[in-house]
């Protein structure tokens, strides 16, 4: 087996998750998953929830299939086929996905507008992996019951309603009223996946939806304010972060699909909004509320999405946020260490249909924080709501997709030019990219095929006077002319296939303070990674344990190639 540095994985960061992916289904309920866990609990509770039909299936059974594609692994198949099995099931006549009634909790069967998302994000990941007829029979169908229900004005399409039932809107006065509520949860996140289930499969019903959707939210919703701010107000859940970015990643995908510089300007307007409320290295506010206190994994995922999304269509300075993201919080968001969690050693104290205590920790392990501090697992404290959960199947589902994205963008190739955006480990079919960091700045590039050219994306803070290439054919330094690509990329001509090329480069250290609803912090710094914060967290601190070596350690470790790549 080949040795790697031992750096952060992304495809083993997925492997681990799935751990949790697998974990959370209740089999008591015929395989239904948890929603939630309280880790801080003596014991330790696992919950169900009103999520746990089309959101934490659709989550989940997405996670399953990008993990498979990440790792080439078939390990969790069976998982994979009972979530989808599940899934199938929810799906009424009308071709929307419902929830199930539970009488004694006081809720009844209904298609939950935000299930809808989840459900078709998963149905676009499994057609777009495996091609299945009746995966695209369901997506069909679906996405036809999306059109059918929402109300068509002359200039405006929405939903009246956070939900349908099997009789209709639960208001004809609503729709008479020409109410909308909140369409960024309810209509503006439809956006991203319904586009993505467009371009994989020429619907047009799912193209045109995806327009009216964009005209709802830019022109008719009043959920963003001019300067890119989320309206705080309580009709519009008091500025959601993950459902104002997951409505953004939406427009930011359709703009880049239309061409409309314009939608991208608007985007980008409330992107850098949201990164002013977040640290610099992921953590975000839940809303502009009670929730401000409190980060949200799935939050994370939509900037990191987000991001590489805006730097795909050029505005390629977000690269280095979205490896920051990753490198930081996203992979210290997940679930390592059980030390400080106890579960129960019996089912006596469990609620069958409800709760259990049994082996909470071994079944969440490698999941990511469902609330959580800037310095901390858990989120603990006096303001805002308090503690609430501290892993939610959503944010489990959501920190795969987060991986994901990451390790789908390392590297990307097109005719001109082969481009390495991301310094994470990685093996293309054109390149294995060997990243060093934090310890040492060095990237080793193991080519696999003859490029026409090779570039390098170098973070803006290693300058480029010391930047060093080291090959065969020839070293160079930064300040050769020709060393720089016009996108501000390090150029590398011609590589041949069986070459390694080195790039070397400085890390700074720096201290930053940083600001999380209103409480500093102070953050250590080497390049792109926090090495240590203060205060530290008391239940299960972030960043706390990690080191920094002259050189970087290695292990063995054989990174999945695949053969066939697809993207989202």
């Amino acid at each position: 087996m080949a040795e790697i540095p031992d750096t952060v994985v992304l495809e083993e960061r997925a492997e681990l998750a799935m751990n949790a992916v697998a974990g959370l289904p209740d089999a008591g309920m015929d395989g239904i998953p948890y929603f939630s866990a309280d880790l801080l609990a003596r014991p330790a509770v696992l919950r169900h929830g009103d999520w746990d039909w089309g959101s934490s299936h659709g989550r989940l059974l997405d996670a399953c299939v990008l993990a498979r594609h990440m790792t080439g692994k078939d390990t969790w198949r069976e998982v994979e086929d009972g979530y989808r099995r599940r899934l199938a099931g929810f799906f009424g006549p009308d071709g929307l996905s419902y929830r199930r009634a539970r009488p004694e909790a006081g809720w009844p069967a209904h298609a939950n507008l935000i299930d809808q998302r989840a459900v078709l994000l998963s149905l676009t990941t499994s057609y777009l992996s495996d091609g299945d007829p009746e995966v695209r029979r369901l997506a069909d169908g679906h996405v036809a019951a999306l059109k059918r229900i929402a109300v068509k004005e002359r200039d405006v399409w929405f939903y009246p309603a956070s939900e349908y039932t099997p009789d209709g809107w639960p208001s004809p006065n609503a729709i008479a009223l020409h109410l909308a509520p909140d369409p960024a949860s309810f209509s503006g996140r439809l956006i991203m996946p319904l586009l993505r289930y467009h371009q994989a499969t020429g619907n047009e019903d799912a193209l045109e939806l995806c327009g009216w959707f964009a005209r709802l939210i830019v022109e008719k919703s009043g959920v963003y304010h001019e300067d890119g701010s989320f309206n705080p107000a309580r009709a519009y859940r008091s500025g959601h972060f993950h459902t104002r970015l997951g409505t953004l990643e939406g427009l930011a995908r359709y703009a880049l699909h239309t061409s409309d510089h314009e939608l991208t300007a608007f985007v980008r307007r409330s992107y850098d909004w949201a990164l002013g409320q977040a640290t610099a290295f992921g953590w975000t506010p839940g809303d502009l509320a009670d929730q401000r206190y409190e980060h949200e994994s799935c939050s994370l995922v939509d900037l990191i999405g987000l991001g590489a999304t805006l730097a795909r269509a050029g505005h390629t300075s977000y690269w280095g946020v979205v490896e920051r993201f990753l490198r930081n919080h996203l992979v210290e968001s997940q679930l390592l260490d059980l030390s400080w969690v106890q579960s129960a050693p019996d089912t006596s104290g469990d609620e069958p249909g409800w709760t259990t205590h049994v082996r909470v920790g071994e079944r969440v392990l490698g999941a990511f924080a469902g609330y959580g501090a800037p310095n901390d697992f858990v989120c603990d404290v006096e303001l805002g709501r308090g503690h609430t959960a501290d892993v939610q199947a959503c944010c489990v589902g959501s920190g795969v997709r987060g991986l994901f994205w990451g390790w789908n963008n390392v590297v990307a190739a097109d005719d001109r030019a082969t481009r390495v955006h991301l310094l994470l480990n990685r093996a293309t079919r054109q390149v294995t990219v060997l990243s060093h960091l934090p310890h040492e700045g060095r990237v080793d590039l193991d080519v696999h095929e003859d490029l026409r050219e090779l570039r390098v994306r170098i973070p803006g803070w290693a300058g480029y006077a010391k930047v060093r290439v080291t090959r065969p054919s020839g070293d160079f330094d930064g300040t050769r002319t020709g060393a720089w690509a016009p996108d501000g990329y390090l150029s590398i001509p011609a590589p041949r296939r069986g070459e390694r090329v080195t790039v070397t480069f400085p890390v700074p250290e720096r201290t930053s303070t940083e600001v999380a609803a209103g409480r500093e912090y102070q953050v250590r710094w080497r390049g792109d990674d926090v090495t240590g914060i203060s205060p530290e967290g008391t239940a299960r601190p972030m960043y706390s344990a990690r080191k920094v070596h002259p050189t970087a350690p290695r292990r063995p470790y054989e990174l999945n190639r695949p053969t066939t790549e697809w993207t989202w």
